[in-house]
């Protein structure tokens, strides 16, 4: 029978271990980091991030943030390196090397050659004095105790430890960058990231269905127009001016409060003064708007002229949330 009781303790023991051994990594950083951050920023070639094992992982893993954050880097690993896939690093580049003994075989094979042509070496290791933290220019301490295996084998917290310090080195860069969420966009035009960077209300608006009735329509054209553009309401023009809108909610309100509609007209139902939106503002700017405000409409306007309705379906549609 399994026992519910000791898998969640050693769960918890897991993580509580990785975590204290995460948060003793700041007794650890040291003008090596901060050097090594600033070659790398300055650097014109590109980083190529190496390791072996479960470090190759977190190696192939600080590469994909380092690319999505804005400095250009390759992944080799170490064990191709050795095998013809050292033509990757190219004069001008800088190589961090990832290991947590740092005295790997083949580390020792691969470290001198990643120098040969004069290019920066910075070990990620645990072990300052091993092979690779003497061989290397500058050094990225990832010092833990000991790991969260029951037999101090299974690389756990020192691999955490690795990813940490990737992100941190990661972070570090994009500030000297000056690396905004403009530029995230740009390597980010997928998915719901990329559209609620990218996707703005201009692009998402169906210009050809635009509801609008003038202030004196009667209600019965009203109701016409919001139920052949399917979008719960209509707008209220003077030439292409919006001066209010009807929803079919205000409708619903004028048939309750009024036995006789008789002669009632869009202006004396209409909502004045609607929340509207740029073309050229973001989607999730948009939704940001309805979400204050309550509401499922906002009229879109340009220079004073009427382009249309943005409905919160159009935005749900696009996957934006």
């Amino acid at each position: 029978m399994i026992n519910t009781q000791a898998i969640l303790d050693s769960a918890r023991k897991t993580i509580l271990t990785e975590s204290e051994s995460i948060a003793n990594l700041v007794n650890y950083l040291d003008e090596d980091f901060a050097k090594a951050t600033g070659i790398i920023h300055q650097s014109k070639g590109r980083l190529v991030v190496t390791g072996i094992g479960k470090s190759a992982i977190i190696a192939s893993k600080i590469v994909a943030t380092l690319n999505s954050t804005g400095t250009p880097s390759l992944f080799l690993h170490a064990a191709e390196a050795i095998h013809g896939d050292l033509g990757m690093v190219q004069p001008g580049d800088v190589v961090i090397c990832i290991s947590k003994s740092g005295n790997s075989p083949e580390i020792k094979v691969l470290a001198p050659l990643l120098k040969r042509d004069g290019n920066i070496l910075i070990g990620m290791t645990a072990n300052k004095d091993s092979f690779l933290g003497k061989e290397s220019d500058y050094v990225l301490h990832a010092y833990v105790e000991s790991e969260a295996c029951p037999n101090n084998l299974a690389p756990t917290n020192s691999t955490t430890a690795q990813l940490v310090l990737g992100d941190a080195l990661a972070v570090c860069l994009m500030e000297l960058n000056n690396f905004k969420s403009d530029d995230f966009a740009k390597y980010h035009p997928g998915g719901a990231l990329g559209k609620k960077l990218l996707l703005r209300v201009g692009d998402m608006l169906d210009d050809t269905h635009k509801p609008a009735v003038l202030p004196d329509s009667s209600i019965k054209q009203a109701i016409f127009e919001i139920s052949a553009k399917r979008l719960g309401v209509t707008a209220v023009l003077e030439g292409e001016k919006v001066v209010g809108i009807i929803t079919d909610g205000d409708i619903r309100r004028m048939l309750n409060d009024r036995d006789n509609i008789a002669g009632v007209v869009a202006k004396d139902i209409m909502t004045h003064n609607p929340k509207t939106i740029k073309p050229t503002e973001m989607a999730a700017d948009a939704l940001n708007t309805m979400e204050n405000f309550a509401i499922t409409q906002l009229v879109v306007e340009e220079n004073g002229e009427y382009k249309g309705i943005l409905h919160l379906h159009d935005i749900l549609k696009e996957g934006i949330v």
